[in-house]
């Protein structure tokens, strides 16, 4: 019975689609960055991230929240950026034991050259295939699911 009812509720089967359509696109879009510049779609987020920041730089807590990352795995990534040139670590000058990532020149650079590729399959896979009321429709769906 219970089987019958999770297949044909049509709440599951919305859930089921947004899981999917997000495995699809996320799929498509790290297989394209690392085919076309040997990037993985986590580190090019962290950039994103810090370029985005105020300065280019984040404390680490806020960053592993932006990336929807636990504190260990949001380290784990700034640790090989760092290794890479493409983010520094940067002691807080108010609070000794708190750290900022915070995008290097390099980062920046390696920013500008990855951006056209993934907005290009942003669009394809994603964007491209939904019209403008859709688009703000489903935006402002998921504005609610994130404003809790």
């Amino acid at each position: 019975m219970t089987d019958t009812i999770t297949r044909h509720d049509p709440r599951l089967g919305a859930w089921r689609s947004f899981l999917t359509a997000h495995a699809r696109v996320t799929r498509e879009l790290e297989r394209e960055l690392q085919a076309e510049h040997g990037m993985a779609l986590t580190d090019y987020d962290v950039l994103v991230q810090l370029a985005q920041a105020e300065d280019r730089r984040l404390r680490m807590s806020e960053l592993a929240d932006r990336l929807v990352l636990s504190r260990s795995g949001a380290t784990r990534l700034v640790d090989r950026l760092c290794a890479d040139g493409l983010v520094e670590r940067v002691t807080c000058e108010s609070d000794r034991r708190g750290q900022w990532a915070a995008l290097t020149d390099a980062g920046v650079e390696r920013l500008r050259r990855t951006s056209p590729t993934h907005l290009r399959g942003v669009e394809q896979h994603f964007l491209g295939r939904l019209s403008r009321e859709d688009l703000e429709s489903l935006r402002r769906m998921l504005d609610e699911v994130v404003a809790g």
